[in-house]
C-alpha cells in the first residue's frame, strides 16, 4: 500500500481475495448500480474507480469506452483483477485513501487526466475511513474531480464482519462534508437498498454528488 490509510482498513481482504473476487463478480455492474445508472456518463469520459476490488466496475466502464483508472491497495485483489479483466483497457494503481498520492501524481503528469476525472466512483469503500480520514479524503477527491465532475459512492450500514474495520457513516454527513469541499451543487441522487448478497442486517445508501464549475 502506498498511502497513509491504516492497514486495519484493508484487514482481511488479502487473505480472502479469491473468495471475494468470486463474490464481487457474482453480481453485475448493472445490478449493483441500478438506481444510479442514469448518472454514469454516456460520452467517453475519464473515470477512476477507487477501491476497485476485482475490477468488475472498472471493466464494465472501460467496455463502454471510458478511460478508466482502477485504484486498489490490496495486492492480491489487484493481481486477480488484472488477470480477470486482462481484455479491458484499465490502468491499475497501487494507492489508497485518504491521500491518494499515486493517483494525484498520475493526474499531474498525464495530460489525459490534467482536467481531472469526470467520474469518481467509490463502491463499498467510504465506511473503512475514520472521521479524520474522511475529512482528508473528501478534500483530495474534490481536487481530483473535473469541473462539473460527479462523485458516486455507496455507504454500508449494519453489522461489521469479524476482523474488519468499518464505520457507520450517514448520507447526510457525507453530503455536508462534500459541500464544504466544493462538491456543492447539491445531492443529485440519494437512495437506499438491501444487500445484494443477502447478509442479515446489512443495507446500503447510495449518494451522487456533483462538483460546481470553478470550485474545489
Amino acid at each position: 500500500m502506498t498511502d497513509a490509510m491504516s492497514p486495519a482498513g484493508t484487514a482481511g481482504y488479502g487473505e480472502a481475495a479469491e473468495a471475494l473476487v468470486e463474490q464481487y463478480e457474482s453480481v453485475s455492474f448493472a445490478d449493483v448500480h441500478r438506481e444510479a445508472l442514469h448518472l454514469f456518463p454516456t460520452r467517453p469520459s475519464t473515470v477512476v474507480d477507487i477501491g476497485a476490488g476485482s475490477g468488475r466496475d472498472a471493466a464494465a466502464l472501460a467496455a463502454l469506452g471510458h478511460r478508466v483508472v482502477a485504484v486498489e491497495p490490496t495486492p492480491e485483489l489487484r493481481r486477480l483483477g488484472r488477470r480477470r479483466h486482462a481484455d479491458r483497457e484499465i490502468e491499475w494503481l497501487d494507492d489508497a485513501l485518504p491521500g491518494l498520492p499515486a493517483l494525484t501524481a498520475l493526474r499531474d503528469r498525464d495530460p489525459r487526466f490534467a482536467r481531472g476525472f469526470d467520474l469518481v466512483l467509490l463502491t463499498a469503500v467510504w465506511m473503512h475511513l475514520d472521521e479524520a480520514q474522511r475529512r482528508e479524503a473528501m478534500g483530495r477527491l474534490a481536487a481530483l474531480l473535473a469541473p462539473a465532475g460527479q462523485l458516486l459512492l455507496t455507504l454500508r450500514h449494519g453489522p461489521v464482519p469479524a476482523g474488519r474495520r468499518m464505520f457507520d457513516v450517514s448520507a447526510r454527513e457525507t453530503a455536508e462534508l462534500a459541500g464544504r469541499h466544493g462538491i456543492g451543487m447539491g445531492v443529485v441522487h440519494r437512495s437506499e437498498r438491501e444487500d445484494l448478497h443477502g447478509r442479515a442486517g446489512v443495507r446500503w445508501s447510495r449518494l451522487g454528488l456533483r462538483r460546481g464549475t470553478g470550485t474545489g
